[in-house]
């Protein structure tokens, strides 16, 4: 969260001429209920559910550029669905950064705590492992958004065939 995965992805989308899907958005449509309402409702379990059978779907799409909460990857059959079908990219930034950049934001079930920041880099911690996985860690904390983007494009074409970026 607060890496920049939206803005960079939408850039990302526009540049390839894809779609932008956000996974989140797509739970919420699916479910008409926002993200922090399944967490305090039904828990995280549940909500790890959604975006399991997101996940499904998503592996039956081209021409798309996805943007994932920062938890999807922790499962092997999402980690592993994703990296069987597109090109995974990491964006990544500081705790400190992070926290700037979200901290204030009250949708954010995870950040609902006493001590956010030590909640940020328990996450990262935990996560590392699954994002060390990404075919491209990028920084979003010293790039522009439209740095990070055509950084993104670059290896998109470097590594897929011309006649598979349709």
């Amino acid at each position: 969260m607060g890496t920049g995965k939206s803005t960079v992805g939408q850039l990302v989308a526009g540049m390839l001429h894809f779609r932008f899907l956000d996974t989140d958005e797509m739970i919420e449509n699916s479910t008409q209920r926002r993200i922090s309402d399944i967490f305090e409702k039904d828990g995280e379990t549940q909500f790890r559910t959604y975006e399991r059978q997101v996940v499904q779907h998503l592996s039956t799409l081209k021409g798309v550029v996805i943007s994932t909460g920062g938890g999807l990857i922790t499962n092997p059959e999402n980690l592993a669905a994703l990296k069987e079908h597109a090109l995974l990219v990491c964006l990544w930034c500081s705790p400190e950064a992070i926290l700037r950049r979200v901290g204030h934001q009250t949708h954010r079930p995870l950040l609902q705590v006493e001590n956010p920041l030590e909640t940020i880099r328990s996450l990262l911690a935990e996560r590392a492992p699954f994002y060390k996985q990404a075919d491209v860690l990028l920084s979003g904390e010293f790039r522009t958004a439209r740095e990070a983007a055509a950084h993104v494009v670059q290896h998109y074409r470097s590594l897929v065939p011309a006649q598979s970026q349709e």
